[in-house]
């Protein structure tokens, strides 16, 4: 079977091993490594030619060669396993039964394996997972709707899935374990690592609740471009994916417009149009992205046939209730002043017999009320009419 499907049965413990010692000799995302990885056979044969140091294949420079053969005689996967088991970790290869078949949608740039810490089953809960990101220097407003949103989500029993950060990713993952629901958080580090520093507690109650989930080996540090490759995990694993706040240039944007690319949904909340932080998100709904406000419109778009969000309206008034002809009637009174059935017809355009007994109508609901020969609304209607209700003549 070919590298971009492999074996339902598991991956074989040379595989296995390849690919973990893959994970620490390149660097997560880059297409021509993954290329590589294809037309090298596997794992295994790749592993095998770097660690031989043989020539460099087309697209790659000697310096870059020999700089990954260094690496590859130096890793040790069997320690990685070790290290990884030693906080409850356990590493899931294409061809595992835990893994996430919708990863393979990244093709060339699809993770050599992944390192997974917690007890829930990847494949499992990434069959019902949403993707929850935004800024790290977010506002109250955007802490609150993440935060609300992600409730709903883990309520209505799906996976609330963001990158472990400060603002709206922190936002996100609180208010999922919040309620006892499911979270992932997809690290740009190794799973035994706490990073940023500030979430240790946050990311120590994922790993408990949750999950933690890399590309990168225990111990590996965090950088600039290791945040953005992993992007693209976050947005191949979840069926869609919802920016709540970020600027024009934002890390969110980037995970939001991967999440296009593979066929994911791709969400936005609105902000204030004075908000920078609210920029890019307003770019993005003018563009391929869906405004959502709360959890039940999110699970219209990803949900199955005939989950929809309830429809939004105003509250019932009294005056709903009433029939068109009655209706008619009322908007043909002035809002002071009596008026004689005659003219409630001639303005309701009705007939002076039906004008009245529709006047009967609206004065037993306490619309309107009889002086003498003349109709007027009772004080309750006026107050409650809205502005310019003028229809109708005065006697």
């Amino acid at each position: 079977m070919s590298e971009a499907n492999p074996t339902p049965a598991g991956a074989s413990d040379t595989e296995r091993l390849a690919r973990a010692a893959l994970s620490r000799v390149l660097e997560p995302g880059e297409p021509k490594t993954g290329v590589l990885l294809r037309t090298s056979g596997g794992a295994s044969p790749l592993l095998e030619r770097l660690r031989a140091g043989k020539e460099p294949p087309k697209g790659f420079t000697r310096a870059r060669w020999e700089g990954l053969t260094a690496r590859a005689l130096r890793a040790d996967p069997e320690q990685d396993l070790v290290r990884a088991a030693a906080v409850g970790g356990r590493f899931v290869c294409p061809g595992d039964l835990e893994w996430p078949s919708q990863l393979d949608d990244l093709q060339d740039i699809r993770p050599f394996g992944l390192w997974v810490r917690g007890p829930a089953d990847l494949r499992m809960w990434s069959l019902r997972a949403v993707a929850v990101v935004g800024a790290r220097a977010c506002t109250d407003y955007g802490t609150y709707m993440a935060g609300a949103l992600s409730v709903g989500l883990a309520e209505r029993g799906w996976v609330v899935v963001s990158g472990g950060a400060f603002g709206i990713d922190g936002a996100a993952h609180r208010g999922a374990l919040g309620v006892a629901g499911g979270t992932v958080a997809v690290l740009a580090c190794g799973i035994d690592r706490c990073y940023p520093p500030g979430h240790a507690r946050l990311l120590a109650r994922i790993a408990e609740q949750g999950l933690l989930i890399g590309e990168l080996p225990p111990g590996e540090h965090p950088t600039p471009s290791r945040f953005v490759t992993r992007n693209r995990v976050i947005a191949a694993l979840t069926r869609g994916t919802v920016v709540v706040e970020a600027a024009l240039r934002s890390g969110a944007l980037v995970t939001a417009r991967a999440a296009g690319r593979l066929g994911r949904h791709v969400m936005g909340v609105p902000g204030p149009a004075t908000s920078g932080l609210s920029a890019g998100v307003h770019e993005l709904l003018r563009g391929q992205g869906h405004l959502v406000t709360d959890a039940a419109e999110i699970v219209e778009l990803v949900g199955e046939i005939g989950e929809l969000a309830p429809e939004r309206r105003g509250p019932l008034v009294p005056r709903d209730l009433l029939s068109p002809e009655a209706a008619d009637v009322l908007a043909a009174m002035p809002a002071r002043g009596l008026v004689s059935a005659e003219s409630v017809a001639l303005a309701a355009v009705t007939a002076k017999d039906d004008a009245i007994a529709r006047l009967y109508e609206l004065q037993a609901l306490g619309f309107v009320e009889r002086d003498g020969d003349g109709w007027q609304l009772t004080r309750r209607t006026r107050t409650t009419a809205s502005p310019g209700h003028e229809r109708g003549g005065r006697v």
